[in-house]
C-alpha cells in the first residue's frame, strides 16, 4: 500500500490550464502506477483548460462545485459527484464559470509506451490472494 498524503501531494502545470491548482495523488511523481494516474485539480472562478485533444483516455469526477465540459460538439455542466469519460484523442475544454471554486479529481490512462509490460499476476479470490502471500514468506 501507498499512500499520497494531500499536502504532500506534488504539484504539476498541465499545458494550456489556466487558473487551475493541479496535484497529483498518484502515479509519476506522487508513485509509481501502471495502468493510470490520479490528479486532484482545483478550478478557481474563471478557470479553464483550453480546447486540446486528451492525450489519453481520462475521467473527470466533480468533487465540489462546478464545471462546463465541451467535448465532440456538446456543452455539459457537470456539479458534485458527476463524471464524464473522454476517449483517447478526444478534443475538449474544461472551465468554471461560476463563482465558487471548483474541485475535480482526474484520473489518466498512462501512455501505453509508459504501461508496465509485465503485470503481476492477480489473484481471483481473496483466498487465493493469502495462498499467495503465504507463498512469498520466507521459510524459517
Amino acid at each position: 500500500m501507498r499512500i499520497t498524503r494531500f499536502t504532500a501531494a506534488p504539484s504539476y502545470a498541465p499545458p494550456l490550464h489556466t487558473g487551475v491548482d493541479c496535484r497529483r495523488l498518484q502515479g509519476h511523481e506522487a508513485g509509481p502506477t501502471q495502468q493510470f494516474w490520479v490528479g486532484h485539480s482545483v478550478y478557481q472562478p474563471g478557470a479553464q483548460a483550453s480546447a486540446s485533444p486528451t492525450l489519453e483516455e481520462t475521467v473527470y469526477t466533480v468533487l465540489s462545485g462546478e464545471v462546463v465540459v465541451v467535448a465532440s460538439g456538446r456543452e455539459e455542466t457537470l456539479r458534485a459527484l458527476d463524471s464524464v469519460h473522454l476517449p483517447r484523442g478526444t478534443l475538449r475544454s474544461v472551465e468554471n464559470r461560476s463563482a465558487q471554486p471548483a474541485s475535480i479529481l482526474v484520473t489518466i490512462a498512462m501512455p501505453s509506451n509508459l504501461r508496465s509490460r509485465a503485470e503481476e499476476p492477480r489473484a481471483s479470490t481473496p483466498a487465493a490472494a493469502l495462498a499467495a502471500s503465504e507463498n512469498e514468506r520466507p521459510t524459517p
